[in-house]
């Protein structure tokens, strides 16, 4: 029986143990801290997972919540621009409608739940953090080591990919509260849908639809441009304060979606979040002083911007990836060159999020600005932009390029019977 190590227990490495398990191999996962330190803490991301990784998901059992999560039907897009009195217009306000359901879990459920279900499934889990050393002298013990873990020293095993990362600093200030008692929107009361507000040269605020230990909830998130007004974190206020100063700035820069919030409170004392990060690809396979290789997935390696939701995305994808390559090894060696061939697999997949993902961060071009206004009138655009969440690949036939997305918008035009 293969041995596999797996250091770091999020939504990547935890999905590819228990599909090893599953699948007959002997599996460790490293876990920093325990399934009770998990839910006792603070909030560890934002979220919400599109139909292909949720199907990755119910491949392998692990859909727990799927019953009592609320279902996402669409994604809504609102411009603001700033107005010379002061405030902020909107000037874009349209839904699009998704052809498979998406769902936000609250990780600190989720890692919990599936930690306590790799045991019960025959995984071992050691609950102890993870040094280079210490993983320079466990490399012998196992087949394969993998690093999930995309925080922390062990990051600094894996090389910057400079050729695929065009940026060496954070390009957004990040913010996040998961509240209790959100209005639906007026424009579309009875259907749940994640909305995108953005505010060009101040940031956007997403609000999604997601569960938590005390049910349904909506997760406010906040990315703000860096040195403009909403990078105002620095003081790392307590929750209350944090939820407040929130509020305040929807109500100065996204009314509209600040018109839905007059009964909100945070979903528990630990419901904020505050960080930043530059994006970045690293190349997949770390060496350790001892001469041994180890290799890195999902954020280890390929760590976006979360502008575009595709974090939790890719590392359901990128377990599946490596699952698949992991068992098409059989019995031969998991050596550099295999390692590298995994990622490479993987890559497939994440380079068109990661384009798409590193284009959003800067100013729309006018041709995108194009295709959102036409969205607001030909519900076929909306459509095809908002699955885009799901399959970032699409985009490559029409939203990048200015001639293809003309000639894709002609074709769609009321005018022309699209």
């Amino acid at each position: 029986m293969r041995k596999v190590l797996i250091v770091g227990a999020g939504q990547a490495g935890l999905q590819l143990a228990l599909g090893l398990v599953d699948g007959g191999y002997d599996v460790t996962v490293m876990s920093a801290r325990t399934p009770e330190e998990i839910r006792g803490g603070r909030v560890l991301s934002t979220q919400c997972m599109f139909g292909p990784a949720l199907q990755h998901e119910r491949d392998l059992g692990l859909n727990l919540w799927e019953e009592q999560t609320p279902d996402v039907h669409g994604i809504g897009l609102s411009l603001g621009v700033p107005t010379e009195g002061g405030g902020v217009q909107r000037v874009l306000n349209w839904m699009g409608l998704l052809d498979e359901i998406a769902q936000s879990v609250d990780q600190r459920v989720k890692m919990a739940g599936w930690l306590e279900l790799l045991e019960d499934r025959g995984g071992r889990v050691l609950y102890h953090g993870v040094t280079t050393a210490d993983l320079d002298s466990l490399t012998g013990l196992y087949d394969l080591v993998v690093v999930a873990a995309g925080k922390g020293e062990l990051v600094q095993l894996f090389d910057r990919d400079a050729e695929r990362s065009p940026y060496r600093t954070a390009q957004r200030i990040l913010s996040v509260a998961y509240v209790h008692g959100m209005a639906p929107r007026p424009e579309h009361p009875d259907v749940r849908a994640v909305r995108f507000n953005a505010v060009p040269g101040v940031g956007e605020l997403f609000a999604i639809p997601g569960s938590t230990f005390s049910g349904p909830c909506d997760i406010l998130f906040f990315e703000g441009v860096p040195g403009g007004p909403l990078d105002c974190w620095h003081d790392r206020p307590d929750s209350a304060e944090h939820l407040d100063r929130m509020l305040r700035l929807m109500r100065e820069f996204m009314p509209w979606e600040y018109e839905r919030c007059g009964s909100v409170e945070l979903t528990d004392a630990r419901a904020t979040l505050t960080g930043a990060y530059p994006p970045v690809v690293r190349k997949p396979v770390g060496r350790l002083p001892s001469g041994g290789r180890v290799l890195g997935m999902a954020d280890v390696v390929v760590a976006n911007d979360p502008l575009t939701g595709q974090g939790s995305n890719n590392a359901a994808k990128c377990a599946a990836s490596y699952l698949d390559s992991i068992r098409a090894r059989g019995d031969q060696p998991f050596d550099e060159e295999w390692m590298s061939g995994a990622f490479e697999s993987y890559w497939e997949h994440a380079q068109h999020a990661t384009l798409w993902t590193n284009a959003m961060l800067q100013p729309p071009p006018e041709h995108i600005m194009r295709i959102f206004d036409t969205a607001t009138e030909v519900p076929a655009v909306a459509k095809r932009f908002v699955n885009a969440f799901a399959d970032p690949s699409d985009l490559q036939h029409w939203f990048f390029d200015p001639n293809l997305a003309d000639r894709y918008l002609a074709s769609v035009s009321p005018g022309t019977g699209g």
